[in-house]
């Protein structure tokens, strides 16, 4: 686990956004994956301090097998040094086995930062070709049979939806180039298509966590990002073997409109600018995991050699 994050209050205390985003990471990953050691990185909220962070956490002895990054913000709020940085560090991450999720967003199509010109963005690094970016789904389930009834892209308005969309800084992968990825709205230009999966981010049907002695409730592709990070854990013990670099994997057998082997298709809703279709698309991705049926996936399939 690494983030830039502030260490909790004392109990009794209110809990403060950055204690909320700290917890959250580690109790949603521990509740999915708990037989797995987590480990939190705490660093000044800088570009140098987040680099060094997730440096320190791919090349951490054991390696690791996840990563989960529940921040961003929007590729025109980043510098180019800061991305080419990253980079360098998702590149090891890679070479390493070291899987590397990161949130889409919670600002829509438009990322909502004030840097932001109203047109369509995504978020970084959400989306470097070297992460496994994460949007978020409305589920709505019965939690006792385990019954779905309906899943939809998550868009509670005013602002609040899953990240997604296609990255001006970072181009088409080749493990993309079959997934029918649009171009980016309102242009003609192509790039990295945003998000790769998805997971229940809706606050109103999502996550309930512990802080400074309260309950919360909390939603959005930050809990959504340590689930999958917590269900890599799960693939990768069972598989016996890290998973690395996962969006090769995913989408070996990806074709436009057609649902891919190992997820839930998201085909309702949208995020402002991109809406839900069969198959790949930029609001849910792949769409959300079959557990089951990934471990049946993957244990069959090996990554080619994209980590440089």
């Amino acid at each position: 686990m690494a983030g830039a994050r502030n260490a909790p209050g004392p109990v009794g205390e209110p809990p403060s956004p950055a204690d909320i985003e700290a917890v959250l990471d580690l109790q949603v990953a521990g509740a999915l994956a708990p037989g797995a050691t987590l480990v939190n990185y705490f660093a000044p909220n800088t570009d140098t301090g987040i680099v060094e962070a997730l440096r320190a956490a791919v090349h951490a002895t054991p390696t690791p097998t996840a990563i989960s990054l529940s921040w961003g913000s929007s590729e025109r709020s980043a510098s180019p040094d800061f991305v080419a940085a990253l980079e360098d560090v998702f590149q090891d991450a890679a070479a390493l086995g070291v899987t590397v999720c990161a949130a889409a967003g919670d600002a829509g199509a438009g990322s909502g930062n004030e840097e932001d010109d109203g047109g369509a963005h995504v978020n970084h690094p959400a989306s470097s070709p070297h992460v496994l970016a994460v949007g978020g789904t409305t589920l709505v389930a019965d939690p006792d049979s385990g019954t779905i009834h309906s899943e939809t892209v998550w868009n509670a308005g005013s602002a609040r939806a899953t990240g997604g969309g296609v990255s001006e800084v970072f181009a088409l992968p080749a493990w993309q180039e079959r997934a029918g990825v649009p171009h980016r709205h309102g242009t003609e230009e192509t790039g990295r298509g945003v998000p790769d999966v998805a997971a229940d981010a809706d606050g109103g049907t999502g996550y309930q966590i512990l802080i400074n002695g309260q309950t919360a409730f909390v939603g959005g592709t930050s809990p959504a990002t340590p689930l999958w990070a917590a269900l890599v854990c799960r693939l990768a013990e069972a598989l016996g073997r890290p998973l690395g670099l996962l969006p090769p994997l995913l989408y070996q057998d990806v074709v436009p409109g057609r649902v891919p082997q190992g997820f839930r298709d998201v085909v309702a809703g949208d995020n402002g600018a991109y809406a839900a279709a069969p198959g790949w698309d930029p609001t849910t991705g792949l769409g959300s995991p079959d557990g089951t049926a990934l471990l049946g996936v993957l244990s069959g399939r090996t990554a080619p050699d994209t980590t440089r």
